[in-house]
């Protein structure tokens, strides 16, 4: 599959989310999605974009966006996660990697000469046409949320 790219229509999702529900990109038609993809709940880089998109979180509101954290771990886990952390973002659960699969963010990783697979830490911001707006990839946490944001503002 090809890589997705500025323009392209976003694929379509459909995942459980924190505090029972679901969230599916048909459910947001209209409405600027920030879909950002990380490896693991609880681990440093992770928890630290959590956050950063949990500080700014009224502003992507206030542009209309709404922020969806992915990643393979379960909504149950998810939970703890979020109160742990007292995030507000939702967060979605790609247990089978469908989700990551269509997005390409399911990659081959290497890890200390291990190699291995796992979700790319990347974002994508989905206009409300259900268009991708930008895409981020190999996403670098510092200054990560700032940057979506201005992006979000300039839709």
């Amino acid at each position: 599959m090809s890589e997705l790219a500025r323009g392209d229509k976003a694929p379509d999702f459909s995942m459980p989310v924190d505090g029972g529900g679901t969230v599916s990109l048909d459910d947001l038609k209209g409405k600027t999605v920030v879909l950002y993809f990380y490896p693991k709940d609880d681990t440093p880089g992770c928890t630290k974009e959590a956050i950063g998109f949990t500080e700014k979180l009224g502003e992507f509101e206030a542009q209309g966006a709404t922020v969806i954290g992915v990643s393979k771990d379960p909504v149950s886990k998810h939970d703890k996660f979020k109160d742990k952390h007292g995030l507000t973002i939702t967060l979605a659960s790609d247990e089978d990697g469908d989700v990551a699969e269509r997005y390409g963010v399911w990659v081959e990783k290497n890890m200390y000469g291990r190699k291995y697979m796992g979700i790319e830490r990347a974002t994508f911001l989905i206009g409300p046409d259900g268009r991708i707006a930008q895409v981020w990839r190999k996403v670098k946490v510092p200054g990560h949320a700032e940057a979506v944001l201005e992006a979000v503002k300039s839709l």
